[in-house]
């Protein structure tokens, strides 16, 4: 079994940056679903949508949860996922060169796919380096 990969973002985002990766990438064996943040939700009810996602990419081998940013609602929301039991890790920033790094490492465990998607998106990003 592979970790499984929960895209957690504000509406439009996560889909948009999981459907460029698969143009770019093709759909690999990695289970992978984008959950878009409610905001007309309270907490409680944000969080029993996003665990409906979450029990779609859930595996013994943990959950890697890609946020769009620190400290927004779906930082918080996956937070609270992370207290189900399932071994769960957060990165935020989702960007397109931190997901195809996840794609293309597919086979790492939960701990190793984390930092490996922390440094796609630290790498992606380049200052003017024509």
């Amino acid at each position: 079994m592979a970790v499984g990969v929960l895209l957690m973002a504000y509406p439009g985002y996560g889909q948009s940056v999981l459907q460029a990766a698969r143009q770019i990438n093709g759909v690999n064996s990695i289970t992978i679903i984008a959950h878009e943040i409610q905001t007309d939700l309270d907490d409680n009810a944000q969080l029993i949508a996003a665990s409906a996602a979450f029990r779609k990419v859930e595996s013994s081998d943990g959950v890697l949860i890609l946020v769009d940013c620190p400290g927004g609602v779906a930082d918080k929301t996956a937070a609270r996922l992370a207290q189900f039991g399932t071994p769960v890790k957060r990165v935020s920033g989702l960007s397109l060169p931190m997901l195809l790094r996840v794609m293309h490492y597919a086979e790492q465990d939960l701990d190793e796919l984390a930092r490996t998607a922390a440094a796609g998106g630290r790498n992606g990003v380049v200052i003017d380096h024509a």
